[in-house]
């Protein structure tokens, strides 16, 4: 139709920078359009989609909004309808807030184009916008520098962008990957109450399990003891014996499974000469994992804990 669309697809709002940049490409539009199919999309942090927070970012700068969503009635392939009901559950919101404005349904791409341009083209004469001026219409020889400039700027944006976006889901994908594995590597243990290891209670866990439960006290650094009395007291809780309550051959090769999965490394941090321990910290995929866990065992059903949020303890 002559205009200049900026599709909000080629950009990636994972972080808070590149969102700003987003938000002024929405601040200079004149029609802000949402295509609204069986698919509610990535989320944001705060759990909802990125075009819903686009959406919702359009609306609150006073920019002319058009809903299309797609008719139920319409043929459409199961591999990209929302199976998880909870994603089901915020989609349907988000059609009911498109639908409290004008909407159109649509059934196919022919449909969704007629509809679109004639809707774009009413929209245009009852409620007209600044647009963009003509190159030759503009004055003077700085204007068309600073036109070069942005264009070249844009450019190099557009490549930084698909960077940050390749190497944000390479990153995702191998966290994603880590807990996976995490998840179907089981482990049995066993943690006395005294000295004495006759009548040390056995436990049956993961390493997905055992990895969060010492995580948070990674963060910044930990010898193995401690590691391993983390492990005690998520899987028995107190009363645990404190002087290597979780055998210290086990608790290595545990640490060793870690650092193979490189969310674990030795700590830099400079000790005591007289400091014999060995402490660790977790790496940047170690932290990424712990952040992002909880969210992807969500995302993919993993069970962690009995239903009464307990470790499985089996009989000694």
């Amino acid at each position: 139709m002559g205009h200049i669309p900026v599709g909000m697809e080629m950009f990636s709002a994972a972080d808070e920078e590149q969102w700003q940049l987003i938000a002024r490409q929405i601040e200079a539009t004149d029609y802000y359009v949402v295509i609204a199919g069986h698919r509610y999309g990535s989320e944001t942090d705060e759990g909802i989609s990125y075009t819903e927070k686009e959406f919702d970012y359009a609306k609150s700068c006073g920019i002319p909004t058009l809903g299309f969503v797609i008719d139920d009635k319409a043929p459409w392939p199961n591999t990209r309808v929302d199976s998880n009901p909870k994603k089901k559950k915020k989609l349907d919101a988000f059609k009911s807030k498109i639908k409290g404005k004008l909407v159109h349904f649509w059934s196919n791409k022919e449909d969704l184009h007629g509809k679109i341009s004639i809707s774009l083209i009413k929209s245009m004469n009852t409620n007209p916008r600044t647009g963009w001026s003509r190159s030759d219409e503009a004055i003077g020889l700085e204007v068309t520098k600073e036109l070069t400039r942005l264009s070249t700027e844009n450019a190099n944006l557009r490549s930084e962008l698909e960077k940050l976006k390749k190497d944000r889901e390479e990153q995702l994908d191998k966290v994603r990957d880590v807990v996976n594995i995490m998840h179907v590597n089981n482990r049995r243990l066993q943690v006395r109450s005294s000295a004495s290891w006759e009548g040390a209670t056995k436990y049956s866990t993961t390493l997905l399990d055992i990895y969060l439960a010492i995580a948070p006290n990674l963060i910044d650094e930990n010898p193995s003891i401690e590691v391993a009395r983390n492990i005690a007291l998520n899987l028995h809780g107190t009363g645990y014996f404190s002087n290597w309550p979780v055998g210290k051959n086990i608790a290595s090769n545990l640490i060793a499974d870690f650092v193979a999965l490189e969310v674990l490394e030795t700590s830099k941090k400079k000790h005591s000469v007289n400091d014999k321990e060995n402490y660790w910290t977790l790496t940047k995929l170690g932290k990424d994992v712990m952040k992002r866990a909880r969210r992807i065992q969500l995302e993919e059903g993993i069970v962690t804990q009995d239903s009464e949020g307990n470790s499985a303890a089996e009989e000694s």
